[in-house]
């Protein structure tokens, strides 16, 4: 007589079912055993669960990162006795659970992906992400919308902003400086909407700039020069295309004896090597409409704290006209940026802001603007998202009503291999002011 014997992983099954507990662990040979089943499953538990902790943690004060882990333990292993939950699956429960309640949810795994330079939410069940250069739709997503809003309220509020249906739009920023942006309905249709620019975790240098092909080591010291001369340098580029990381970098040549000041919008400036270092942030309105510090009331205040450098963040409005004034005003190697197609088109973007604000000839912006600004460096995002300086031109003054930009350096392609731009960042010019280099004991 021939003995059946069932096999271990069913004789579990069967086991589990006896004891009254539902089994939905991981079992080799069941049609279900896939990872779009567990992965579903997991969803489940995840949602089931947080509403469980939502109601335990609700009302009852402050809770310390390891009390809410031990909460969450518990709540795990209570669940366990109904549902059967395999060791590697607890582990990660407890992880996401940990971040829905402490951290920032979903988001917190893709901040932490070195790889994810960019965040995309236009909704809750919709995220995109900006990996390799690429963009790619996100497989994990927020439970519902009032999680979403939840996490956005958590990153406006740490940073002391304010965002609702009567003030739908902030900028915001995250610890490790991460640059936010919100919008929230009616504004946007299709749901709570947030974009978040990572920055990168290693700071980087112009080594590191040269290394990524994105500048010449010639032009790199060519601008080295005129940082430490004290020339006024305005960096202009698209959306992406490395503007702040570049004022970072260049931040580095500044002097450690200077005293620098930095305004911005949202904080994201990640100045080293400054021990005499102050740093402004605007403040937006508060819900009565009062209160506001705007970028242009801090570059006025910054005037009177004796700055020898003043760094405005990115100027996208009437507040040129105190970043052209801060630069005329003896406070010689100031630098800035802001949103332009050229190295020509910013400049005329600058005089359409300034006009923004203030009813003045544009004859007599011009010739401020050219007074002001000695360097344009306009970067670039290629069609292969590489990131290069495109063209350093200096300001020349008005010719027959125009600013007259001489340039310097010009990046020039030459093709494509394998995907990959060609091309390099040729000197076409040469430097005509020079008397900042020759006052500061640099040679030409």
């Amino acid at each position: 007589m021939m003995l059946f014997i069932e096999p271990w992983w069913l004789f579990d099954r069967i086991n589990l079912q006896t004891h009254g507990m539902v089994c939905c662990g991981q079992i080799p040979g069941v049609k279900d055993d896939s990872k779009e089943y567990i992965m579903s499953r997991l969803e489940k538990e995840k949602e089931y669960l947080s509403e469980q902790l939502f109601i335990r943690l609700g009302g009852q004060g402050e809770f310390s990162d390891e009390e809410i882990f031990e909460i969450i333990e518990e709540a795990i292993l209570t669940r366990s006795r109904q549902v059967y939950i395999s060791v590697e699956e607890k582990r990660q429960l407890k992880k996401e659970l940990f971040n829905v309640f402490r951290r920032l949810d979903v988001l917190s795994g893709y901040l932490e992906d070195e790889d994810i330079s960019e965040i995309m939410i236009n909704g809750y069940d919709h995220i995109f992400l900006e990996k390799h250069g690429r963009l790619v739709k996100a497989e994990e997503t927020f439970s519902s919308e009032e999680r979403l809003r939840n996490v956005i309220q958590q990153i406006v509020s740490s940073c002391n902003r304010i965002v609702n249906e009567t003030s739908p739009i902030v900028d915001a920023r995250l610890k490790d400086g991460s640059r936010v942006n919100v919008v929230l309905p009616p504004v946007a249709l299709n749901g709570a909407t947030m974009t978040i620019r990572k920055f990168p975790k290693e700071f980087f240098t112009m080594e590191k700039l040269i290394q990524m092909q994105s500048i010449t080591k010639e032009c790199a010291e060519f601008l080295r020069k005129l940082v430490v001369a004290g020339y006024n340098v305005f960096i202009s580029g698209g959306t992406g295309s490395g503007k702040t990381t570049f004022l970072n970098v260049l931040s580095n040549y500044i002097p450690a004896t200077d005293r620098v000041i930095t305004i911005e919008d949202a904080a994201e400036l990640q100045i080293h090597g400054i021990p005499n270092l102050v740093s402004l942030e605007t403040r937006n309105a508060n819900v009565e409409g009062e209160n506001a510090v705007t970028m242009s009331a801090l570059i006025k205040a910054a005037l009177r704290m004796r700055p020898t450098r003043i760094i405005v963040g990115e100027v996208r409005d009437a507040a040129a006209m105190d970043m052209m004034n801060s630069m005329l005003t003896g406070h010689d190697g100031s630098l800035s940026t802001g949103h332009g197609n050229s190295a020509a088109e910013m400049m005329l973007r600058l005089e359409t802001m300034i006009l923004m604000g203030y009813d003045m000839p544009v004859a007599a912006i011009r010739q401020q603007l050219a007074a002001a600004i000695d360097i344009v460096v306009h970067l670039g995002r290629l069609r292969d998202n590489s990131r290069r300086v495109l063209e350093v031109c200096e300001v020349m003054g008005v010719e027959e009503g125009v600013i007259k930009l001489s340039p310097i350096y010009e990046f020039r392609e030459s093709g494509e291999d394998k995907g990959k731009v060609c091309g390099e960042l040729v000197k076409c010019g040469e430097l005509k002011s020079v008397d900042k280099l020759l006052r500061s004991g640099i040679s030409v």
